[in-house]
């Protein structure tokens, strides 16, 4: 997660879902799939995910242009058991099809306890913590994670050459009061990170890559370098092992099961996904579930601070709050995000939302 740019100017959420719907659909992509994908783009947004959110709206466009990103369509069913679905995405908008699989899951979750989809051969799936706000309407447990066979940038610890992507793994479940959602990398920082900082001529605070002789750097440009070096793990130089090991168990969740990753020919720009539900009410009970996440979460929250101006938060806490806020307020865009709308805005006759200051 990034924190937005206090500085940052204010856009109203409605009028950013409705330019980026209409930009996307102008770009050729089916109106349904526009209006979910844009709302997605501007969760990322409000949650604070600026990364992941309008950020990437550009290079979608881009990508439906070029036929990179397929406008219409269904998923192909590959495989269906009451429990376990997998589909072929045919490279369709990622956020459409996370969200057509949830509703898939959902009543199968509530029949069974339990249902999973893999998606293969999807395209790009932004935020993955916007999905996780389904799961606390829904009184479930959810886990997800992504990985694109189609690129790599992360090295397996102890190594130079890139094997992984970032590979985010997300969980959402529901408290009395809100929720929690992770929304966390098997490496230290994102692609998305790095190419910001990259345009923007600036470095990171720590040494969170290494060249492609395993010098460690706070470049990113070290990433675009010939030959490249690649982000660390979650764990760094010491203990990368742990961030080795969870970008193994999302390539097995993922890759593995859906049969198809970084063994076939890439394709571009995507993503292996993973989706598992849970009904609450399958195993101890909803009751009980809140009873005992509802304590760990008071632990948590109550807990003495390391710095007392520092609280310690529950994940996705945070995000919920600013969430709330911009919806009310506005969302506080980074000044990147227009710059990068320029040339498609241009091409279609469309303006971005006015600020709101």
């Amino acid at each position: 997660m990034t924190a937005s740019n206090d500085s940052a100017s204010l856009y109203d959420a409605d009028s950013l879902r409705r330019f980026a719907a209409d930009l996307l659909q102008r770009a050729g992509l089916a109106a349904p799939m526009a209006a979910c994908v844009a709302d997605t783009l501007v969760e990322g947004d409000l949650l604070g995910h600026d990364t992941h959110g309008l950020a990437l709206l550009a290079g979608y466009v881009k990508e439906l242009e070029s036929g990179g990103m397929t406008r219409d369509g269904e998923p192909e069913v590959l495989s269906d058991r009451p429990a376990a679905v997998l589909w072929d995405g045919r490279r369709l908008p990622g956020p459409w099809l996370v969200h057509r699989g949830l509703d898939l899951l959902i009543p199968r979750a509530r029949e069974l306890g339990t249902a999973s989809l893999v998606i293969r051969r999807s395209h790009h799936i932004a935020c993955l913590a916007a999905y996780m706000l389904r799961a606390l309407d829904e009184d479930l447990l959810m886990l997800l994670a992504c990985s694109d066979p189609n690129t790599a940038s992360v090295a397996p610890f102890g190594g130079t050459q890139a094997v992984f992507t970032p590979n985010p793994l997300a969980m959402g479940f529901p408290l009395t009061g809100g929720g929690v959602m992770v929304d966390i990398s098997a490496s230290i920082t994102t692609n998305g990170m790095s190419n910001r900082k990259r345009a923007a001529g600036e470095r990171f605070a720590e040494d969170w890559l290494i060249d492609a002789q395993g010098h460690p750097t706070n470049d990113p440009q070290t990433l675009f370098d010939q030959p490249p070096g690649t982000l660390l793990p979650v764990g760094g130089r010491s203990h990368g092992h742990k961030g080795y090991g969870m970008a193994l168990l999302v390539e097995t969740l993922t890759a593995g099961l859906a049969g198809h990753g970084r063994a076939d020919p890439p394709e571009g720009w995507g993503a292996t996904v993973h989706i598992t539900l849970h009904d609450l009410q399958a195993f101890g009970g909803k009751e009980a579930f809140l009873r005992q996440m509802d304590h760990v979460a008071a632990r948590c929250r109550d807990n003495r601070p390391v710095d007392a101006d520092k609280p310690v938060r529950l994940p996705g806490e945070g995000g919920l709050k600013r969430r709330t806020s911009q919806e009310k307020d506005g969302v506080r865009l980074h000044p990147s995000i227009a710059a990068s709308l320029a040339a498609a805005q241009a091409r279609y006759g469309l303006q971005l939302a006015q600020a709101l200051r």
